[in-house]
């Protein structure tokens, strides 16, 4: 599923006449790189969810004949229902005995997801991996060192903080959910965060943190890093 349906607040003027998926970077919309990195790693399916300026990316998809997919849309254009509202809003798109990777349509990376993919297998009975890195960023969710299972969250510049701390990783915007989960999102309201969801839920079930070793990361959400944005994703296309 790629999250798509977002304002894009942080790229206006861009985003004041398009969603923020169809911003260009290195030549290309944001989500075109998504989907095209997705295809490649061998998806047949996806969902895509849509609000801002929702028309846009359906009419997008159609000029492109779906980039040779099966795409599926997730219609939030009545109400944006936040990242958990949105999976909660498309689970019945997905194939309900296989767990769904959900990637943030404004992330540039160079994530092996096959690896990803391995990892998640190997550890067994988990309930998500969430791709993280050990970068700065004020809002760290914590993992206990031993296990790397979620355990809290805390945000370094308020002092707010949710659960215990352990190591404090930040959240790459990609996580490989089990269907397990989808039940224990009933009790949720219709618009909700997915990290508010995880921590609700992460002392009873599991939830890894999953490092690559190599991981080069990019949240190109910001209108005055797209230049520094278009450098990334030249650089990943030339590897």
């Amino acid at each position: 599923m790629i999250l798509a349906a977002g304002l894009g607040t942080r790229l206006r003027p861009y985003t004041d006449k398009m969603p923020k998926a169809l911003v260009p970077v290195a030549g290309e919309p944001l989500l075109h790189h998504v989907i095209r990195r997705l295809k490649a790693e061998g998806f047949k399916r996806l969902i895509i969810n849509i609000h801002h300026f929702g028309d846009q990316i359906i009419d997008d998809l159609a000029a492109n004949h779906n980039f040779g997919l099966d795409i599926r849309i997730s219609d939030e254009r009545d109400l944006l229902l936040d990242t958990g509202g949105g999976i909660k809003h498309a689970t019945p798109l997905f194939e309900p005995d296989s767990p769904v990777l959900v990637h943030n349509v404004d992330i540039l990376s160079n994530l092996d997801i096959q690896a990803l993919y391995a990892a998640y297998e190997q550890a067994g009975d988990i309930d998500a991996a969430l791709v993280v890195s050990r970068r700065q960023s004020p809002r760290q969710l914590q993992f206990a060192p031993d296990s790397l299972r979620l355990v809290g969250w805390q945000n370094t510049q308020t002092g707010d903080q949710r659960g215990e701390l352990g190591v404090p990783l930040a959240f790459a915007g990609i996580h490989l959910l089990s269907p397990q989960l989808f039940p224990l999102m009933a009790s949720m309201p219709e618009k909700f965060s997915i990290i508010t969801f995880y921590l609700n839920i992460c002392a009873t079930r599991q939830l890894i943190g999953y490092e690559q070793p190599v991981f080069r990361f990019m949240d190109a959400g910001k209108a005055d890093q797209l230049a520094e944005a278009d450098a990334f994703m030249k650089s990943l296309m030339a590897e």
